[in-house]
């Protein structure tokens, strides 16, 4: 399913970072912060590192929900900053509200994330309330080994049982073998039908898994799979000249590769053709940098566990705002551009086509299209999500996506899948963008 981002106002969101940043803000747990080790072979530049590390620490005041992604990357980079901090205690705060009702994929994420930055998960506090996250995550990925074992699909998706599976692993937890095991089956039988994403996050829980577990028979099962999927992602590779499946699969595929080494060796990978490739693109999304950061700097999720921690923050930031500030002054520019858009529902009730044509100026991102062609026609109404990849369309005329039926509304330019969210697309002059109600 796509999730989707605003578009950032560079001359506000510069504002912000300034207040933000001027917060003292003061660490609740001992020890959070991450020291800086990164392995040598295949690393991004000191310039684009730094680039990178701008944009998810301008995301920590501009998003409307704390990342755990976002915190995970930092820390993996070996982040110090305010921003980083002022983060961390969103994230605690939180995960101390609300992560009985998360998903199990989230409640992964917020794990991981507190791990990386040394901060207990079986006790997170904020002002004298406490979580014991691991529980919470234990117990929801019984949920969904139950719902699977009892009717052949996650409760979620095979990305979240992934994220969950390895999350306990690497806490060292229990609970994780059985999901492994119906990962590891699934990636042997539905490999093809499974996206280079959720391949990369299934097969990294089984990297810890086979080293965790002493079962020989469930070790046998887990090296045939981690070997089958290291050498697809490696396939994909020498296939898209660096990248692996698209430009946003590509960290996590990369992570997958770092961690996999000896489930495809003797081949060799040429780790330095990715990096290329995700540097060549310049990532702006703050989840799409947030994914492929820790690749980039030679670190995985599982090594959220490993990392130094210290008490001393940076006093500098170190920010590349030229490409938030370029994204300003685009949405200043007075020239426009036309789009044809059109919504279709051939899939469940009664069924629907409308098209229409709006002018929205040059630069705008998808979002501000939907915006104009519902102001202009009832009929493209529309509603949406905040998420960590950004603002979710959930509704068009009065059509909801439903995780129960599995439906969910698809942006194509032409006959085209977007890859980018409505928030992050920037349609060009001319062109056709169309939402349909699919299933996944």
């Amino acid at each position: 399913m796509m999730w989707y981002q605003r578009g950032t106002a560079g001359t506000e969101a510069l504002r912000m970072l300034s207040v933000a940043l001027s917060i003292a803000v003061l660490l609740a747990a001992e020890g959070c912060g991450a020291e800086d080790t990164v392995h040598q072979d295949c690393t991004i530049n000191t310039e684009e590192r730094a680039r990178m590390l701008g944009i998810l620490q301008l995301s920590t005041i501009d998003s409307e929900l704390p990342n755990p992604s976002v915190l995970l990357a930092l820390n993996l980079a070996g982040d110090s900053s305010k921003a980083r901090q002022y983060l961390l205690e969103q994230i605690k705060e939180t995960a101390v509200k609300q992560a009985k009702d998360m998903s199990s994929g989230q409640v992964a994420l917020y794990t991981l994330a507190l791990l990386s930055s040394c901060c207990n998960p079986r006790h997170v506090k904020v002002h004298r309330q406490s979580v014991d996250l691991l529980s919470i995550l234990q117990e929801k990925t019984d949920q969904e080994v139950a719902h699977w074992e009892e009717y052949g699909i996650p409760q979620s998706t095979l990305f979240s049982m992934g994220l969950d599976a390895q999350a306990l692993c690497v806490v060292g937890a229990g609970g994780y073998q059985s999901a492994a095991v119906i990962l590891a089956k699934q990636l042997l039988s539905s490999q093809g039908e499974l996206s280079v994403d959720e391949q990369a996050m299934m097969a990294l829980a089984l990297v810890c898994a086979y080293n965790q577990t002493k079962l020989q028979d469930v070790r046998d099962l887990l090296k045939t799979a981690l070997t089958k999927v290291s050498n697809a992602l490696l396939d994909k590779q020498a296939e898209g000249n660096g990248m692996i499946g698209n430009i946003y699969s590509t960290g996590l595929a990369t992570q997958l590769l770092l961690a996999a080494g000896k489930f495809y060796a003797p081949r060799a990978w040429d780790c330095r053709q990715p990096v290329a490739t995700i540097t060549k693109h310049h990532l702006q999304q703050p989840m799409a940098v947030a994914q492929a950061l820790p690749a980039l700097v030679g670190r995985t999720y599982l090594d959220s566990a490993s990392l130094n921690c210290s008490y001393e923050a940076s006093t500098t930031t170190n920010l590349q705002l030229d490409p938030i500030l370029s994204q300003g002054m685009m949405a200043e520019k007075v020239s426009t551009i036309t789009v044809k858009y059109t919504i279709i529902n051939h899939l469940i009730g009664h069924y629907f086509t409308y098209t229409t044509t709006v002018s929205v100026p040059a630069g705008s991102v998808l979002l501000v299209v939907l915006e104009e062609a519902q102001r202009v026609d009832p009929n493209f109404s529309f509603k949406t999500v905040p998420t960590s990849w950004g603002p979710m369309v959930v509704s068009i005329h009065g059509l909801d996506a439903s995780e129960t039926e599995r439906t969910f509304w698809q942006f194509f330019s032409s006959s085209d899948a977007l890859e980018e969210g409505v928030g992050t697309y920037k349609p060009h002059n001319g062109e056709h963008i169309l939402a349909v109600f699919s299933t996944y």
